[in-house]
């Protein structure tokens, strides 16, 4: 548990380990995944277990944490007859949450942004453009282009080395046509990518 600590802003250590002290679950930090930042799930044995990725900066870290925390909390007063992300889940996720909502832990412009987002929390923050812009700020390693950024017909590459054209805009996301294959997929507008 002591190595979770390393991961979260130094001003959130202290309540997030009152917090965790009153709870039996198991937390693991992981390796980056490329399709989730965290998870939650119950073991065979009944034991809570939760996985954050180690790739991600502090506060986006802390961020995914509580929001599998709220699952840990549905799924106890629950079970799983509600929806993962339902009603159930956002009130948990706020309640979780708030008391960790503050500047002193979360900077300007995240903490205002957070603070926005919490009042309908998505299933994933990854959802939330400006929170996710807001957060990429802290980030160690980062791509010089995003694909909002680039204009149709640019073709780029992401960071397993394939090679897209854009296309065009949908309602939010990205159209864009993969070189060798010219299968279609669809990218988040924050979405980093290397201009070719």
């Amino acid at each position: 548990m002591e190595k979770l600590f390393q991961y979260v802003p130094e001003a959130s250590k202290v309540q997030l380990r009152e917090y965790l002290q009153k709870i039996p679950i198991e937390i693991k930090v992981t390796g980056q995944r490329l399709t989730k930042h965290g998870d939650f799930s119950l073991k065979r044995n009944g034991m809570s277990l939760i996985t954050v990725n180690d790739s991600l900066n502090p506060y986006r870290f802390l961020i995914t944490l509580l929001h599998e925390l709220a699952h840990y909390k549905v799924v106890k007063q629950f079970g799983h007859r509600v929806k993962p992300h339902g009603k159930e889940w956002k009130k948990a996720f706020q309640e979780t949450l708030l008391p960790f909502l503050c500047p002193n832990v979360f900077p300007d412009p995240i903490c205002s942004i957070l603070a926005r987002h919490m009042k309908n929390p998505k299933a994933s923050t990854d959802r939330d453009f400006d929170l996710v812009m807001a957060l990429k700020t802290f980030d160690k390693n980062k791509f010089q282009t995003f694909i909002y950024q680039i204009e149709n017909g640019v073709m780029f590459q992401i960071y397993n080395g394939k090679k897209f054209i854009k296309i065009k805009k949908r309602r939010t996301r990205f159209e864009c046509k993969e070189v060798i294959t010219g299968k279609i997929y669809v990218f988040s507008p924050h979405a980093e990518v290397i201009r070719l």
